[in-house]
């Protein structure tokens, strides 16, 4: 899931969000979000459901935060 990390940061930084922004926008703590951008070094990912929320406010899909497309 280290690639999901990866492309949220990514996408999020495309779209000129902070991390405090984000998980604000999204009704989850800062603490949260920023788990799962340091996914792959122990921390908690994001459910399915979370991961396909997150790509609708990143304007991608959740295939591509999952590494399934480029």
């Amino acid at each position: 899931m280290k690639i999901l990390a990866q492309r949220l940061k990514e996408v999020r930084l495309e779209n000129g969000l902070t991390q405090k922004k984000l998980a604000e926008e999204l009704g989850i703590p800062l603490k949260t979000y920023k788990n799962y951008e340091a996914v792959g070094t122990g921390h908690t990912s994001p459910s399915l459901e979370t991961v396909v929320i997150l790509a609708k406010r990143l304007n991608t899909t959740s295939d591509f935060l999952l590494g399934l497309e480029n």
